[in-house]
């Protein structure tokens, strides 16, 4: 019976190897699925952008876009276009990512538990597409003391 059901599972898991990548969104009071292809999410982002996005990767500090941009303004999410973050609550983190200390409205971002790195650390990704975002440490300025770490390509500024 062991044998039966790890056959089982191994064929699911073969069978939806690369097949679309679905992610949920919030659409008012009901749940939407974004149903993308590789493919078409690759026709949509840069190379890049679908490497820190959809595959969660991570950028080198001090070579995003935006890390030492303070022009007014809303950041956006890359994917989908939902507004974020908040150029006031942008700060210089020395970290070599763009940080903010809040969202614009927190329930457009969502969190998961990340230990890629061999260590516990909390993910953010826009609430709406799923996309990556970055990490959420607890180690910002007043008044949330929280340091939103996002990645530039995960974000665009739309200036005031």
């Amino acid at each position: 019976m062991r044998i039966i059901i790890f056959l089982l599972f191994t064929v699911l898991m073969s069978c939806s190897a690369g097949k679309n990548k679905t992610l949920t969104m919030d659409d008012g009071n009901k749940k939407v699925k974004i149903n993308k292809s590789k493919k078409e999410w690759k026709s949509i982002l840069t190379e890049h952008q679908y490497y820190v996005m959809i595959d969660k990767g991570t950028e080198k500090p001090y070579t995003g876009e935006y890390w030492n941009v303070f022009k007014e303004g809303v950041y956006k999410c890359a994917a989908c276009g939902e507004p974020l973050f908040d150029s006031d609550t942008k700060f210089d983190a020395h970290c070599g990512w763009p940080s903010f200390y809040d969202a614009l409205d927190t329930s457009k971002i969502k969190t998961a538990v990340d230990y890629k790195l061999g260590y516990k650390r909390i993910e953010i990704m826009c609430a709406k597409c799923g996309a990556h975002l970055g990490h959420v440490f607890p180690d910002g300025p007043n008044p949330t003391g929280l340091r939103y770490c996002v990645n530039s390509a995960s974000i665009k500024l739309e200036e005031k």
